[in-house]
């Protein structure tokens, strides 16, 4: 007998899996044991699916690399045991999580799919079910016994999306996610539309969990008027290692004395520092323009069309690998997870 595709579905916390309370009128977490109450389709499914709920729940708001760790250490420790993973999480941090953990998982070839809701699983015009549903059927997903999305995804309003390609720029409409720099992985219509060209192919290696992250990184958005003591201040802090710098268009900066002096002075002293697009779409070419030509002439390291929210996973990521310096250079620049694409 033929055994059932085994998906475990993880809830971290977020709006997703709430409900209201009827006597206090407030939202709470509700029971996992009752799923398929919540969801009748999921039993219909003819899947064996398992949940592990986190215990406290964590809000989206307050996702740090610790939890990111331990998220990965559940996963890791039934890898075995399941054909894809689900997990439940608030969307406002989702696109941080899903990068973070596509660098973590190297030999990935199983999926894991994030999910959530803009409104709570009780609610009758709740988006949370569609998205549950639409994600345990791309988690179970195979062709020849093997897995279809076989990496770190986010399946959101009938889109499936590469996780350290996306960020949240919604925060009322269904559709909350884009991933502007790289095609959707799927569509779900009345079938679900897999553009298998776009998906990373497994590998068949031996799943490696790498747990260290180092946190110690900072975000620098440019915006005109930005000031010396703003810019210095961050770049000044105590045991700082890394910034990623949001820049104007395809990588722009002022060139003012005391900005690029600034910079050049962080480099010195063995600071990375990271340029990345402020727009949700396009890439940084260093060197087109003046003005990323003396970022480019004194290290900056050019981050081509990465998200700010991969980037910043990915200097984790690499800096707590403890690499030389001009390895975590190089890696910067490469595709690890198909998370960038190098012009």
């Amino acid at each position: 007998m033929e055994s059932k595709t085994a998906i475990l579905i993880i809830y971290t916390g977020g709006t997703v899996g709430m409900i209201k309370d009827p006597e206090t009128g407030s939202l709470k977490p509700f029971n996992f044991e009752y799923l398929f109450q919540h969801i009748p389709v999921l039993e219909r499914m003819n899947y064996h699916i398992d949940y592990h709920t986190f215990d406290p729940l964590v809000d989206s708001s307050n996702m740090k690399p610790s939890f990111w760790v331990k998220l990965a250490g559940i996963i890791e420790e039934k890898y075995e045991e399941y054909d894809g993973f689900v997990v439940l999480h608030g969307s406002d941090t989702m696109a941080y999580t899903a990068s973070a953990l596509s660098f973590m998982f190297e030999n990935l070839n199983k999926p894991v799919i994030l999910t959530g809701a803009q409104l709570p699983l009780d609610l009758v015009r709740s988006d949370g079910r569609d998205n549950i549903i639409n994600s345990v059927e791309i988690a179970a997903a195979k062709k020849d016994d093997i897995a279809i999305v076989p990496e770190v995804a986010i399946c959101f309003e009938n889109y499936l999306y590469r996780g350290n390609r996306t960020s949240k720029f919604n925060a009322e409409h269904f559709e909350a996610f884009l991933s502007g720099n790289y095609p959707a992985l799927a569509e779900v219509g009345v079938k679900i539309k897999y553009n298998r060209n776009y998906i990373q192919k497994p590998n068949f290696k031996k799943l490696k969990v790498h747990d260290k992250l180092e946190n110690n990184v900072a975000i620098l958005k440019l915006f005109p008027g930005i000031t010396q003591c703003a810019v210095e201040s961050l770049l000044n802090t105590q045991d700082l290692k890394a910034v990623i710098l949001e820049t104007f268009g395809s990588g722009n900066a002022p060139t003012d004395g005391w900005f690029l002096d600034a910079l050049k002075k962080a480099i010195d002293r063995g600071m990375y520092i990271y340029n990345v697009t402020q727009c949700k779409s396009g890439t940084v070419e260093m060197g087109l323009y003046e003005t990323s030509a003396d970022l480019e002439k004194m290290g900056v390291i050019g981050g081509y069309d990465i998200t700010t929210e991969s980037a910043i996973a990915k200097m984790m990521y690499l800096l707590g690998e403890g690499y030389k310096r001009e390895k975590v250079i190089a890696l910067m620049r490469e595709s690890l997870r198909g998370e960038l694409t190098k012009q």
